[in-house]
């Protein structure tokens, strides 16, 4: 293990979910193996003490679990010599290569067993303490809407389960290996994130509205119909900003409009003057309706890299930046 690019708990070699008696333990154990007056590496023992100091202290701890940790997590990481490869690609040497989709083999592996790397069995032969257990990891759906604020709590919760059962429903099944974590702080400022959707090395950042049926006009930053505008959740520097906390992969925003009445097709979402596939490619943000979120997630999703992957030291570290 790289343990420059790794988290606090890979530091310490403790799960998420240590105890201050698990930390005390962990550390005094590593401590006496990385001190220099034992024979160990300074640069090593002082990560490992700034793992301590930053897990012991219960504030401490919950500013660096909210902030998804520092550096990227060595299970998962492109090796220096791959630095020039696109960060849509799993990393060399790794399992997951495996299982990319290659030109003359078109079949997806989206609908296959999940693969979980580092593999459980693997740490068990190493010795090494999986960052979750593999029962957590296997679940699917991790959260539910939770209240908060004041104001227009109950119509949020509705919206979201809406987007969280549309998700299990037709997203899910088919790609057994992603996960759906609801209710994350976001890195990028006080506010929250609806869902987070994780498969392979490909992630949505998504959030939801709720609307009247109709025609509506999407302009890039509103939604226009019948002379008045909505604007979306701003999203476009969530996705920033956790496309530079996980640099392995690829992030994208997604704003699911759902309608009153419970139809997938509606509202009616149009782009006048916009190409499809040209200018809204490019997009941040993607606003779709129920049935073009659950249509769009599973091509993305489905498309990338490995995608009956399970990055466990990511799903860890979003699991960590929940309320």
């Amino acid at each position: 293990m790289t343990q420059g690019s790794s988290s606090h708990y890979q530091v310490l070699r403790i799960p998420v979910t240590a105890t201050e008696k698990d930390i005390k333990v962990a550390y005094r154990k590593a401590a006496r193996t990385a001190h220099p007056d034992h024979g160990g590496d300074p640069a090593t023992f002082r990560r490992v003490t700034l793992a301590y100091e930053t897990l012991i202290d219960a504030r401490r701890r919950a500013d660096y679990d909210r902030s998804y940790g520092s550096g990227t997590s060595a299970a998962s990481r492109i090796p220096p010599e791959d630095e020039g490869a696109h960060f849509d690609a799993p990393a060399a040497g790794s399992r997951a290569s495996a299982h990319v989709r290659r030109p003359n083999t078109p079949r997806s592996t989206a609908a296959d067993a999940p693969v979980y790397v580092p593999s459980f069995e693997e740490l068990a032969a190493d010795g090494e303490v999986p960052l979750i257990p593999p029962s957590t990891a296997r679940q699917q759906v991790h959260g539910m809407p939770r209240r908060r604020g004041i104001f227009g709590a109950e119509a949020r919760i509705q919206r979201e389960l809406r987007t969280v059962q549309l998700l299990s429903r037709q997203v899910l099944p088919g790609i057994p290996a992603a996960r759906l974590i609801n209710g994350l702080q976001s890195p990028a400022d006080n506010s929250h994130i609806d869902h987070v959707l994780l498969s392979g090395y490909r992630m949505a950042i998504i959030g939801s509205m709720l609307l009247p049926p109709g025609a509506y006009a999407w302009d890039g930053r509103t939604l226009n119909h019948g002379g008045r505008s909505v604007a979306p959740p701003q999203l476009a520097h969530v996705v920033r900003r956790m496309q530079d906390i996980f640099p392995e992969l690829n992030v994208t925003g997604w704003t699911v409009v759902h309608s009153t009445d419970g139809n997938l097709h509606e509202p009616v979402i149009d782009r006048p003057g916009r190409r499809r596939g040209g200018e809204d490619a490019l997009e941040t943000v993607q606003v779709v309706n129920a049935a073009g979120l659950a249509r769009g997630l599973k091509q993305f999703l489905g498309s990338g890299p490995a995608p009956n992957t399970v990055l466990v030291p990511v799903l860890a570290r979003l699991l960590r930046g929940m309320h």
